[in-house]
């Protein structure tokens, strides 16, 4: 293994490919809006993993602009797209590095998130993230959970799901090679981040107290007979120059969910070139599908007109039964159905249509 594999700028997914030299790019960190629709009514929030960058990550190549920015406004319109970079790098032979911690780079996160949607806290949130970057996003669920602040504990709220796509749950090897580069970097200047490779030991304190603490907030939702978020888990299928594979299906899965494989290797899973790739089609999927239960379909919509009218209809003889006034005599105002597209009755009269609550576009 030599060290040009790990120059600046360069992921450690795309530095396994053994391709030449190519310019440092230093790491972009906090939030990049890719897409924002005129209305959004649902914020796609990426997040890279190991010394990745919140735009290359995610594209085919380092001269595509990334797939999320791409292909999915065409696809999903309502949704504003968002990346979120921080420095996750492990090695720095030209450049200083951070030292930042998981805990660091998930509360630079809940921070970034919160104040940039301050003009739209209540707008729901989904996750998806690659790698490390799971771990980010778990920890900053976590601290937005414990929160004292309540502008940070609404972003556990408004989050409705997670797509993990290669997160090592539970360890995986790229913990070992890390550590190998450590030692290989021990021998010149080169400044190191241990934190970061530490984490995903497989006997890692830090990893243990994430997936402990993430597990209580799943129990503790379903417990108190709250919502409970959607979550569904990609793994890797290939492995990664002839290695194994780098966040095997056993550690990139949670238990009691719904499990995607990708035909493609740690860097693959991440990067789509087309429409047509099998990986792409089944992430837009589960994105859809999620974005479907936020929203309600026209059908459904019907459905909800129709019980607004029976159970005013109901109301209105149970009222007159007892000698009393409907809700209609009085003028109240009713909101009933999902906050994002609902139905109003007010008396008799009944509105519907796109109507939106809590909060405008950022």
């Amino acid at each position: 293994m030599s060290f040009k594999l790990w120059r600046e700028g360069r992921s450690f997914s795309y530095s396994w490919k053994g391709t030449k030299e190519v310019p440092a790019i230093k790491p972009n960190c906090g939030i990049k809006v890719l897409y924002e629709p005129h209305n959004p009514i649902v914020d796609l929030v990426f997040v890279h993993g190991i010394t990745g960058h919140r735009d290359h990550t995610w594209s085919a190549d380092r001269n595509s602009d990334p797939w999320p920015k791409l292909m999915l406004p065409s696809r999903i319109p309502e949704a504003r797209i968002l990346t979120f970079g921080y420095d996750a790098s492990v090695i720095g032979f030209w450049r200083s590095i951070s030292r930042n911690s998981i805990g660091d780079h998930s509360n630079n996160l809940l921070s970034a998130l919160s104040s940039f949607r301050s003009n739209a806290e209540l707008r729901p949130i989904i996750f998806i993230a690659h790698s490390l970057g799971g771990l980010v996003v778990k920890d900053a669920l976590l601290s937005s959970r414990a929160s004292p602040e309540p502008h940070l504990r609404r972003i556990l709220d408004c989050v409705r799901a997670l797509l993990f796509l290669g997160t090592p749950h539970y360890g995986a090897d790229l913990a070992d090679i890390g550590q190998r580069l450590v030692k290989l970097a021990g021998l010149t200047t080169a400044k190191t981040n241990r934190k970061i490779i530490g984490v995903l030991q497989r006997d890692s304190e830090v990893l243990f107290r994430i997936q402990k603490g993430f597990q209580e907030l799943l129990r503790s939702q379903q417990k108190d007979g709250t919502r409970t978020l959607e979550i569904t888990c990609c793994y890797e299928e290939l492995p990664l120059m002839g290695m194994s594979e780098i966040v095997p299906s056993e550690s990139a899965v949670l238990h009691g969910y719904p499990a995607i494989g990708i035909h493609a290797d740690h860097r693959g899973i991440a990067r789509f070139a087309s429409a047509d790739d099998p990986g792409f089609v089944s992430v837009l999927g589960e994105l859809r599908r999620w974005i479907g239960q936020v929203v309600p379909t026209d059908d459904e919509l019907e459905k909800e007109v129709g019980a607004v009218k029976r159970k005013r209809s109901n109301n209105r003889w149970a009222n007159r039964k007892r000698g009393g006034k409907s809700c209609g005599d009085t003028g109240a105002i009713t909101i009933w159905g999902n906050v994002t597209r609902s139905v109003i009755t007010n008396g008799d009269q009944i509105i519907q249509g796109n109507l939106v609550f809590g909060g405008s576009r950022a």
